[in-house]
C-alpha cells in the first residue's frame, strides 16, 4: 500500500479499540519472569556452552602476540577465538569499528578474543589466563583539544553538515539584542537494564541466533555481511529486549562471538557482554560542544540564528547531529548551522534516545531563555512570538500539524507559570531556594516503509507476525489493537509475533518511528486481507464492515471464522510512503516545566515538580504512551543532573564504565510526574493518524531543570551535568 494522499476516515477511526489506555498484552509475561529475553532462553538449544568476552586494555594501538596456552588448558574450555583464528571478517554496514580488533585496536575494550567452556564461571577464570602483549600507540581522546581539527562531515541522517538562509552574519552584528554562547554536553550511556546478550547455533551453514536487538532486517543483513555468508542463511529471533534506547539498533560483539565461538566450539553458545564491559564496548551518546547565537529586535523578534556543534568519533563515525532541532523550532529571517566532527579514538559514539534533538535542545532551550532574559520577557511569550508554522529554512513547506504553542499555555496554565517570579533566587522554602523552568520540546517524524502479516484462522482468531520489535515500547498492544480494530474482533482475539527475521520486514524499533509505521504496516496488511475476504464472499470490498467477530454488507453476515475457512486466510503487505514528507515537515512538539529546589548550603538539586505536554498526533494507547515519555523525562532528569561518561584523557576508556560510578536516576530522585497529551490527528502522517512520542518526552528535559536551577539559583550552568560543585561558588548569602 502507497501512502500518498492525507488520511481519510478509515476503520482505524471507530475506536473501538485503538486509542484506549490498555494494559500490554505480554505484561503478564513480564510481570511473572517468564518473558524469554534472549541469555535466559532454555528452550531454543541444548547443552549450551558460555562465552566470555576479553576487551582491549589500550584506547588506540594493536596486539603484538596473545597466549592462549594457559587459558586453553584450563577446565572446561572448548575454544577460544581470537582474530588470528576467526577466519575473514568484514565489517557490517552500520558498524563504524570492527567488532572483533587484533591486530589493530580502534578503542578500549573493543573485543579481541571470546573464550568457550562449559560453565560461564569456567569461561570467566580462562578468560583471566589469556595474555595480551599491545604495543600502546598515540590516541586523540579529548573533544575540545580536537576540536580545531575537525572536519565537514557527510551525515548518513539529519540532512547536510551546514545550511544557510539569508545573512546571518549580517543580521547578528545588526541585531540590538545578541546572545553568543558556548555549551557542553558530556558522553552518555545507555545503560539499559538488559545487557547486550545472544545465544548463537550453527546447523550446517545456516546460523540462528537468538539475541536482543532493536532492528532485526538491520542485524541480519549485518552479521551476514561481518561472517561472509548469505543472507538467507542467517535468522535472528529477538521477541523480547529489556530496554535499548538506540545501543541495540545495530550488530554488537555479543552477537558476533557468540556465532564465532558457536562454530569453534561445535555447539550452541551464549554471550552476554558483562555490564563494566558494556560502557566501552558498545555505543554510547558522544559528547558536543556547542556555539549558539541569536540576534533579536528588542520586541522580541529573532533575526538571526545561528548554531555550530562540534562531536568526535571513530574512523568511519557519524556526527551528533545536534543542530536539526534549530533548523526546524523558531522562525528567523537569517539562519546557519554547521556540524563537525573530530576524530577520536573513543569507543563509537552513535545513536541515543533522540539523537541530535536532545543533546542539541539541552543547549538550545537554555540559549532562548537567556536570551530572554537579556529582553527583559517572559520565556514562554519568546517562545510563542517566534513560533513558525512553516519550515524556517524551506518556507515553502508548512508543517502538518504544529501545536507548540498549545503545548506551553496548557502547560503554564497547568503548572502555575503565573505565580513563577523571574527575578532568580528570590523564592524559598525553608533551607531550599525553590525556581521554575522551561523548554520546548521537538522531534521530527520519520517515515518508514513497514510490512506485516496477518492471518485469520478457522476460529476466527486473528495472528499478526512482523519482523518488529518490542523495548519496552508496547509494540506487542498497539499492533494487537490495530488488528483487532481493523479486523473487528475483541484484543483477545488476536496474537502478535514480532522479532523474528523469517516474519515481513518492520520498521523497527528506533527513532520514535516504530509504532507509527509499524502499526500503519499492519494496517495495511488487513486492507489486503479485508479485500480478500470479502471477495471470497462475493462481498463488495468498499461496502464490508467488520465488527463483532462477523463480516456484513447489505444484507448478509458471515462470522469470521468460517469466512477463513478450514485453512485459514492470510495476506501480506507493507506501507510505503509517497511525497507527503517533502510536501510536509512531519514533527511532534511539546513543552516541559520543571521545578527544583536547591539546598542554600549545599547545592544538592531535588526536582519537585515535572509536567510534559506533547503534541504527537493520535495517541494509539495512552496507558503505553504515557509510560514512555514519564520514562524519558526521568532520563532527562538524568542528563541533567547527573549522567557523565568520564573520559581518561590520557588511556582513552570511560573510567566510570559500571552502575556503581556511573549514576542515573533512581527513585528517590524522581518525583511523580504528570503529562498531558494534546487531542489530535495528523492525517498526513499515515493512515494511523499518529506519530511517535517516546523520544520526545526527553526533548528539552535537561533544559527545563537547567533553567529552573537558574531561576532558583541565579547561577547559569553551561556545561552538563549540573552537579553541586557548578553551584557552589554563585549560591546567594543565607537570608
Amino acid at each position: 500500500m502507497r501512502f500518498e494522499h492525507p488520511a481519510t476516515f478509515n476503520p482505524i477511526d471507530q475506536l473501538k479499540v485503538v486509542g484506549h489506555p490498555t494494559s500490554r498484552i505480554e505484561g503478564p509475561l513480564k510481570t511473572t519472569g517468564t518473558a524469554p529475553y534472549a541469555y535466559e532462553r532454555h528452550d531454543v538449544v541444548t547443552n549450551p556452552a558460555y562465552g566470555y568476552v576479553v576487551g582491549s586494555a589500550i584506547g588506540k594501538g594493536r596486539i603484538k602476540a596473545i597466549d592462549v596456552a594457559a587459558a586453553e588448558s584450563a577446565p572446561g574450555v572448548l575454544a577460544i577465538v581470537t582474530a588470528e583464528n576467526a577466519g575473514k571478517l568484514d565489517k557490517g554496514e552500520r558498524n563504524a569499528a570492527p567488532l572483533l580488533g587484533g591486530p589493530e585496536i580502534a578503542h578500549y575494550h573493543q573485543a579481541v578474543a571470546v573464550v568457550v567452556a562449559e560453565t560461564f564461571e569456567q569461561a570467566r577464570s580462562a578468560a583471566q589466563l589469556v595474555r595480551v602483549d599491545y604495543a600502546p600507540g598515540d590516541g586523540r581522546f579529548d573533544l575540545a583539544a580536537s576540536r580545531d581539527r575537525a572536519f565537514i562531515p557527510d551525515p548518513k541522517i539529519g540532512g547536510p553538515a551546514d545550511t544557510a538562509v539569508g545573512d546571518f552574519a549580517a543580521a547578528f552584528a545588526a541585531a540590538p539584542v545578541q546572545l553568543d554562547a558556548t555549551y557542553t554536553t558530556p558522553d552518555q550511556g545507555h545503560a539499559m537494564m538488559e545487557p547486550h546478550a545472544s545465544i548463537a547455533k550453527w546447523e550446517g551453514d545456516k546460523l540462528t541466533v537468538w539475541t536482543s536487538n532493536q532492528m532485526i532486517a538491520w542485524g541480519a543483513t549485518d552479521m551476514a555481511k561481518t561472517l561472509g555468508i548469505p543472507k538467507e542463511n542467517v535468522r535472528l529471533i529477538s521477541p523480547y529486549i529489556g530496554g535499548g534506547f538506540g545501543g541495540k539498533l545495530f550488530l554488537r560483539a555479543d552477537v558476533l562471538l557468540a556465532a564465532l565461538g558457536a562454530r569453534a566450539a561445535g555447539r550452541p553458545v551464549k554471550v552476554t557482554l558483562q555490564r563494566p564491559l558494556m560502557f566501552n564496548n558498545t555505543t554510547h551518546r558522544p559528547a558536543t560542544i556547542q556555539r549558539i547565537r541569536f540576534g533579536a529586535e528588542r520586541d522580541g523578534t529573532i533575526t538571526a540564528v545561528g548554531h555550530e556543534s562540534w562531536s568526535g568519533n571513530v574512523k568511519d563515525g557519524e556526527p551528533e547531529v545536534a543542530v536539526n532541532q534549530t533548523r526546524l523550532l523558531y522562525a528567523g529571517a537569517n539562519r546557519m548551522s554547521a556540524m563537525r566532527l573530530a576524530e577520536l579514538d573513543l569507543p563509537e559514539g552513535n545513536a541515543m534516545r533522540a539523537p541530535g534533538e536532545a543533546s542539541g535542545m539541552m543547549a538550545l532551550e537554555i540559549a532562548i531563555d537567556e536570551l530572554a532574559e537579556k529582553l527583559g520577557m517572559d520565556p514562554i511569550e519568546l517562545r510563542i512570538k517566534n513560533d513558525t508554522q512553516v519550515d524556517p529554512e524551506h518556507p515553502e513547506r508548512p508543517f502538518s500539524q504544529r501545536q507548540l504553542v498549545k503545548c506551553l499555555r496548557e502547560g503554564a496554565a497547568r503548572f502555575g507559570w503565573s505565580r513563577r517570579d523571574p527575578q532568580p533566587a528570590k523564592v524559598r522554602d525553608g533551607r531550599w531556594l525553590v525556581g521554575i523552568g522551561v523548554a520546548a520540546a521537538f522531534r521530527n517524524n520519520l517515515l518508514t516503509k513497514s510490512a506485516a502479516r496477518v492471518r485469520v484462522d478457522q476460529d476466527g482468531k486473528v495472528t499478526v507476525e512482523t519482523d518488529m520489535t518490542d523495548i519496552g515500547t508496547g509494540s506487542y498492544t498497539i499492533i494487537g489493537q490495530t488488528a483487532a480494530e481493523m479486523m473487528g474482533v475483541p484484543l483477545d482475539q488476536v496474537v502478535v509475533r514480532l522479532g523474528d527475521s523469517d516474519f515481513p520486514v518492520s520498521c523497527g524499533s528506533g527513532g520514535q518511528w516504530g509504532g507509527n509505521n509499524s502499526t500503519a504496516g499492519v494496517y495495511a496488511a488487513c486492507v489486503k486481507l479485508r479485500d480478500s475476504i470479502a471477495q471470497k464472499l462475493g462481498f463488495n470490498s468498499a461496502e464490508a464492515v467488520f465488527a463483532d467477530g462477523v463480516v456484513r454488507a447489505g444484507n448478509r453476515s458471515v462470522p469470521l471464522a468460517q469466512a477463513a475457512g478450514n485453512g485459514g486466510i492470510s495476506a501480506e503487505d507493507a506501507i510505503e510512503y509517497g511525497d507527503l514528507a517533502k510536501t510536509y515537515q512531519q514533527s511532534t512538539f511539546g513543552a516541559h516545566f520543571v521545578e527544583v529546589g536547591v539546598d542554600a548550603d549545599t547545592a544538592e538539586v531535588r526536582v519537585r515538580r515535572m509536567l510534559a505536554v506533547c503534541g504527537a498526533g493520535r495517541i494509539l494507547n495512552p496507558t503505553a504512551a504515557r509510560s514512555q515519555v514519564i520514562g524519558a523525562m526521568t532520563m532527562g532528569v538524568g542528563a541533567a543532573l547527573m549522567e557523565d561518561l568520564v573520559v581518561d584523557k590520557r588511556h582513552g576508556l570511560f573510567v566510570n564504565h559500571d552502575l556503581a560510578a556511573y549514576e542515573v536516576p533512581v527513585h528517590a530522585d524522581i518525583p511523580h510526574l504528570d503529562m498531558i497529551f494534546l487531542d489530535e490527528t495528523d492525517p498526513i502522517s499515515s493512515p494511523m493518524k499518529a506519530k511517535g512520542v517516546a523520544e520526545l518526552g526527553i526533548c528539552g528535559v535537561a533544559a527545563a531543570v537547567a533553567n529552573a536551577v537558574y531561576n532558583a539559583t541565579g547561577v547559569r550552568v553551561r556545561d552538563y551535568p549540573i552537579t553541586l560543585d557548578k553551584l557552589l561558588g554563585g549560591l546567594p548569602e543565607a537570608a
